[in-house]
């Protein structure tokens, strides 16, 4: 993070005249001045630092201001035998005692050899450490604080300016047009790199403002555009920035060296699916299925980070272990983040600023706890709903990016309830001691039976004592206080002490989180860190109390450094890239659905299967209460198989119930009962249903679509129990060779852009293996096979069979015998067992209840329920299509979910 923070000017100039290497000049041109009669003489001065290289343009008056101001310099020197004077007294007695004239001496006065006496003269001024460092040298070669950092890329255009107040396009900073008639002028430093211009006041060394290059990046020129003499406006998407030069030509050298900057910038043109972002080739990439693999790559990436951490989140909880189980505090977030602060890692974080009636994320103590840690970590909330207009809308992204190198992008927040892995324990009571004295794990078992356990029973399990963080030696558990969750059962609440349970874990069993991610590197990543820079420096602006220097600007690292990797996560390989958002200008100063834009185009161009993982399923545009096209999609790429006869298959996996709180059996939990009327309207309720569209299919539907939702089993305290897996991903995979992960929810809130903000990655293979699809040889993609199989592995029980086969996923042996019959099978022992709900047999709220109070052989006969619970195989369990069909779900419009747009709502 290039910030004056980092690299302080006076630092800076000292590193800037360093082994500068000898000038070279050229007279460029002779012009006619339209202010003066006489010829002068522009000459260009071609400079190299190290690896640099930069041309200024000076006239002779330029060089006799610069001699002037240095003579100045020396002579305070002498004048005031100050201490603080004595090196600069050492250093300039090697200087020139008069600066040479033009017309002094012959040779002066020959043109010839004008250019090559100005060239020895300015070299020599450069050899001497006085003159090296002085100001107005510096500024005379355009050298400043940012001059010579690598990793923004090459040198650019520098050089003081003045610059205009106002003109910000954001909402509330310009109120009813004052910056048009209330501005002033202040004098600035101006930089333009390869992807951003910035200006900083030069005194102090703090920058001021950064503007991104953008589509809307533009260069005008003149007082019609500025409503200043010698005007240039340079605007983009969140600011028409005016400066004013000194001359007219000088005007049109700004704009015109600006341009030439500029326009080598990917960022100036709209990328594929209306995005900012190129497809970046030859990315290193790698796939997470669950939170356990994701969290430990995590943590080892932030071990390497040596400059910055940018990290943005729905819920960030400070005390969530990223390694487990945990034994001491090593691996806890915010110890980690604290270690790197103590380095000097800069830690910048972006927080969701909850609507507190209606969240208990408390990112309030999440900012506090961060915060107190070290100066280096910032933490950010955003938005201010009631100043920013925005009451119902969320920034919901989740991404980690360290050094601008190493990015993680998906579904999972760093927040308690999200690490899991593939076995889905329902259990975590650690150790207990048995009734022959020995340590005994109590039931976490793989899910090759679903987490049953097989001898000794434990007794009742103490309630002790919650173990403080401090006193972790011997711990077992893999669920601390808080982390141990069954949202529906009961949310969050007292985050602030977060090592004390939130439900009774040896009654309620845990709810399983299922979610992906996926890690990036080099340009890719850099682009990752560019959308959280453009975001933090909008925030910065647009909120008073982050306006201070506490607060930096951040500034993009070049694209042209970032093939250079320090580390890289371990088993990532090669593909294509692209970084996808939903951006508007109240969350990020921009506008962008590029995600919904893939998925679409993702779905219509696939010719084998989509394979969908998603914790909504929220579609079908009807153009009043649902806007986003995915289920229209879909519809449309099956009529199409249909009609040209050719296998196609839709595989749908969902959350069997929304992760809200509440009962739903006695007559609660609104937000899950509107959240599952805007579900069955996109699947089979109404006219507008993919089901009721495909109704010229009759009951060939079947052999395209299958939906369903993840349950697994356990025994807790000497019962059987029995919970979903909530499915948080948000994944599209198609064909065995391109794939999508995000933070994006399908449905309007994240898919529109005008809503929540988002974050995603489009990947797509760019080598081939043989594989199998339909019966025929097949080159599928690596990272997308491997993703799909691990994927369907786990959810039809083949990682525990050998026997079943995922090779071919659309083969009819594959799509009926092994995934519909798999979840057929489940779907009937976990009724015949629990009576779990939702339930195909379950029409309204009185069957509800009746379905509730029924016996459960779970409890009536347990040895019977186990011998039942053998035969399930894997995860799977077919999306009751039917249930509460007779019944009203939305809600009352009295009530707050009735009032808000429910319909879209997030997790």
């Amino acid at each position: 993070m290039a910030t004056p923070e980092d690299v302080t000017e006076p630092v800076t100039q000292s590193l800037a005249a360093q082994n500068l290497g000898r000038r070279r000049f050229s007279r460029d041109h002779r012009y006619i001045s339209p202010d003066e009669v006489r010829v002068g003489t522009l000459y260009s001065v071609f400079l190299t630092h190290g690896q640099f290289h930069w041309t200024v343009k000076r006239k002779y008056k330029h060089f006799q201001e610069l001699h002037r101001d240095l003579y100045k310099h020396r002579m305070m020197c002498h004048l005031l035998p100050l201490g603080r004077f004595a090196k600069d007294r050492q250093q300039m007695r090697a200087m020139s005692a008069e600066m040479p004239s033009l017309h002094g001496t012959e040779r002066a006065r020959r043109t010839s050899s004008k250019m090559k006496y100005l060239e020895e003269y300015l070299n020599g001024l450069l050899e001497n450490a006085f003159c090296r460092n002085d100001h107005s040298m510096l500024e005379f070669l355009s050298v400043g604080a940012l001059s010579f950092i690598t990793d923004l890329g090459p040198k650019g255009l520098e050089g003081p300016i003045f610059k205009r107040s106002g003109g910000h396009r954001i909402q509330g900073l310009n109120c009813i047009g004052h910056h048009q008639f209330c501005f002033r002028w202040s004098r600035r430093w101006l930089v333009v790199k390869d992807s951003f211009m910035m200006y900083m006041n030069r005194d102090n060394g703090n920058i001021n403002f950064v503007l991104l290059f953008d589509p809307e990046f533009k260069v005008k020129v003149g007082r019609a555009y500025t409503d200043t003499k010698y005007g240039v406006c340079i605007e983009n998407f969140t600011r028409s920035l005016i400066i004013k030069c000194s001359s007219y030509r000088q005007a049109h050298w700004w704009s015109h060296e600006i341009n030439r900057l500029a326009d080598t910038s990917d960022f100036l043109k709209v990328q594929r699916f209306g995005g900012f972002a190129v497809p970046r080739e030859d990315t290193l990439t790698k796939w997470y299925v669950n939170g356990s693999d994701y969290f430990a790559d995590l943590a080892d990436a932030l071990e390497q980070a040596k400059e910055e951490i940018f990290i943005t989140d729905w819920w960030l909880s400070p005390e969530v272990f990223l390694k487990r189980p945990a034994t001491e505090n090593y691996w806890r977030l915010d110890e980690i983040l604290k270690r790197k602060a103590e380095q000097g890692v800069k830690v910048c974080v972006l927080l969701y600023k909850e609507v507190e009636l209606a969240l208990g994320i408390n990112s309030e103590h999440s900012k506090r706890t961060l915060m107190n840690m070290h100066s280096n970590i910032k933490v950010m909330r955003h938005p201010d709903h009631v100043s920013s207009v925005v009451l119902l809308w969320a920034h919901h992204e989740k991404m980690v990016a360290i050094d601008q190198t190493v990015a993680f992008v998906g579904g999972i927040d760093l927040a308690f309830g999200r690490w899991d892995d593939s076995q889905y324990r329902l259990t975590d009571l650690g150790l207990t001691e048995t009734a022959n004295s020995e340590t005994e794990e109590q039931p976490n078992r793989d899910t090759a039976d679903n987490g049953e356990v097989d001898g000794p029973k434990p007794s009742e399990p103490d309630k002790q004592t919650e173990q403080e963080p401090e006193n972790l030696t011997g711990n077992t558990k893999l669920w601390l206080g808080k982390d141990y969750s069954n949202f529906i059962r009961k949310d969050w609440v007292q985050l602030d002490r977060p090592f004390e349970d939130n439900i009774d874990r040896t009654q309620v069993p845990r709810m399983p989180w299922r979610d992906l991610s996926a890690a990036i590197h080099g340009r890719a990543a850099r682009d990752v860190a560019r959308h959280f820079i453009q975001r933090w420096n909008f925030t910065k602006i647009f909120k008073n109390k982050y306006k201070d220097d506490f607060f930096p600007y951040l500034l993009p690292k070049s694209h042209c450094t970032a093939d250079s990797l320090s580390f890289t996560v371990p088993g990532s390989k090669k593909a294509k890239v692209q970084v996808l958002r939903s951006a508007d200008r109240w969350s990020t100063g921009t506008c962008e659905s590029s995600i919904l834009s893939a998925y679409i185009h993702t779905i219509e161009n696939s010719e084998h299967y989509i394979y969908i993982e998603n914790q909504f399923f929220i579609s079908c545009a009807d153009g009043k209460t649902v806007h986003n096209g995915i289920g229209d999609a879909i519809v449309n790429r099956i009529l199409r198989a249909h009609r040209e006869q050719k296998k196609y298959r839709v595989f749908v996996v969902v959350p069997l119930l929304p992760g809200f709180e509440g009962d739903i059996s006695a007559g609660g939990g609104n937000a899950i009962q509107a959240i599952l009327h805007f579900t069955y309207r996109t699947i089979c309720r109404g006219e507008q249903s993919i089901l009721s569209r495909l109704s010229e299919l009759k009951d060939q539907w079947t052999e395209y679509i299958t939906i369903c939702g993840l349950r697994t089993h356990s025994q807790l305290s000497k019962s059987l129990v029995t919970e979903l897996i909530y499915v948080h991903s948000k994944t599209l995979i198609a064909d065995d060779r391109c794939y999508i992960i995000g933070s994006a929810n399908i449905n309007d809130r994240s898919m529109l852009g005008s809503r929540d903000s988002e974050l995603a990655v489009f990947v797509e293979d760019e080598e081939r293996v043989p594989s199998i699809m339909g019966g025929e040889e097949y080159q599928a993609g690596p990272l997308t096979l491997a993703l799909r199989k691990e994927c369907f592995s786990v959810l039809v029980g083949a990682n525990s069979d050998p026997s079943i086969s995922i090779d071919d996923p659309i083969s009819d042996n594959f799509f009926f015998s092994v995934w519909n019959s798999a979840a057929k099978l489940n779907t009937t022992i976990y009724d015949k067992v629990f009576k779990c709900h939702p339930h195909n047999s379950v029409h309204n709220m009185r069957e509800l209840k009746e379905y509730s109070s029924m016996d459960h052989l779970s409890d009536s006969d347990p040895e019977q329920a186990v011998e039942e619970l053998k035969a399930v195989r894997g995860l799977l369990v077919h999306f009751p299509l039917r249930f509460l069909c007779e019944e009203n779900l939305l809600p009352p419009l009295g009530t707050k979910e009735g009032m808000a747009p429910v319909n879209t709502g997030q997790v």
